[in-house]
């Protein structure tokens, strides 16, 4: 399958304004002339049909190589919405119940301590009161967390153990879950909601009920079926050429400043499978998932969920209904959190008003930690993918934006 996209339908045609389309590229481009920016890609597609395409800068400043249709890149948290697709297929198989118990899959996660008091040097816990379950893991309610929120002392406790950006060199998926174990929760399962590594947690699940590594399970489970063929865990051979330089950007200029230290990573094989944050990927494959989505399950003549498995996923699963701005921590995610829930897997809007920006009730999306984007509209049948390359995903208001500008070229 090629990774080159191509447009589908006429951008009037599928309902849009191509002169209102075409702000968003002026847009975007202004975010490279000035520096903040090394490069972009975007696809918009409706119906299925890919009505908008647009790419521009670089993909290496400092090799001169532009953004290409074709070009790689991480994707970081981007990669949790496809291993939750992976765990419900096992679901459909049978193979768990959402309210399972995670000891029953990975015994180090008994017992479970919960954070009461304390520095990270001496912290006192207490019990949890239930077990950390399959639904916890999909939704972000286990109490588990990211060493990079800085927010909280068991936060300084995962950074303590070398769980920043990454894993500490030498442990494998099983190692780090044993890890992530060891350290107290935030809070009760179920009582709150917090960006964390559940997701790396669903993957090492996935991992024991297919008796694969996790790399194998997509492979042979998603990306092959879907024609994704330059997403995987790490970037190999030629391929090498067309990833993506990583940037961040310089405290004094803002402007884009290469950052190899992480950027290097993707370039060999990692010693541990983060099912929720680990891929790189392109434009082209990324969209084959969306469609997928937006499918409800099916692409083409392949499925590989349920219509009603998928509509379940999509729906808000926070208890009582409620928005990440009442049942969340105030930290940074990938998204917004007024009116703004959290299903098996994704973001999933609420109420585009509390949200402050233009979507309709049950869109369904997530990003990823170098601001990448998706998002998926059933009713105005839409799908964005919006590709760069900047890291943090906080430091501009890209996705926002993004919405302002895609939505109001809509005009049928």
């Amino acid at each position: 399958m090629t990774s080159t996209p191509q447009l589908e339908v006429d951008a009037d045609r599928a309902g849009f304004d191509p002169g209102r389309l075409a702000r968003i590229d002026r847009h975007l481009d202004r975010y490279v002339q000035d520096g903040r920016l090394a490069g972009w890609q975007l696809l918009v597609s409706r119906d299925g049909r890919i009505a908008h395409l647009g790419h521009g800068g670089m993909r290496d400043l400092e090799a001169g190589l532009p953004v290409e249709p074709d070009t790689i890149w991480r994707i970081f948290s981007m990669t949790k919405p496809i291993t939750s697709v992976a765990a419900m297929m096992l679901w459909e198989e049978g193979l768990f119940e959402l309210k399972d118990p995670i000891e029953r899959f990975l015994p180090a996660f008994a017992d479970m301590r919960v954070y009461a008091a304390g520095s990270s040097q001496k912290p006192r816990t207490v019990a949890a009161t239930e077990p950390i379950r399959m639904w916890h893991l999909l939704t972000h309610t286990a109490g588990l967390t990211y060493g990079f929120h800085y927010a909280h002392p068991v936060d300084t406790m995962y950074r303590d153990r070398g769980y920043e950006w990454g894993t500490p060199r030498g442990l494998d998926l099983a190692a780090v879950c044993d890890c992530y174990a060891e350290l107290p929760l935030l809070f009760q399962p179920g009582s709150e909601w917090n960006y964390s590594v559940a997701t790396d947690v669903v993957g090492r699940v996935v991992e024991v009920l297919a008796g694969q590594p996790l790399d194998q399970v997509l492979a042979e489970r998603v990306f092959g079926p879907l024609g994704m063929d330059d997403t995987a865990f790490w970037v190999a051979g030629e391929a090498a050429d067309r990833l993506a330089a990583l940037y961040v950007p310089d405290p004094q200029s803002g402007r884009a400043t290469r950052f190899d230290r992480m950027g290097q990573v993707a370039l060999s094989p990692p010693d541990c499978l983060l099912g929720g944050g680990g891929l790189v990927s392109t434009a082209a494959d990324y969209h084959r998932f969306t469609q997928l989505l937006l499918g409800r399950g099916e692409l083409g003549d392949v499925r590989l969920l349920g219509p009603r498995t998928l509509a379940f996923m999509t729906q808000n699963h926070l208890p009582g209904g409620r928005d990440l701005e009442s049942f969340g921590r105030p930290l940074f995610a990938e998204t917004t959190f007024e009116g703004v829930g959290f299903g098996l897997g994704f973001s999933v809007v609420d109420d585009p008003v509390a949200a402050r920006f233009p979507a309709s009730r049950g869109e369904f999306a997530w990003g990823g930690a170098a601001s990448t984007a998706f998002w998926i509209d059933p009713v105005e049948r839409l799908t964005v993918v919006f590709m760069t390359q900047l890291l943090p995903s906080s430091t501009y208001a890209l996705r926002a934006q993004l919405h302002q500008l895609v939505h109001q070229a809509i005009v049928d």
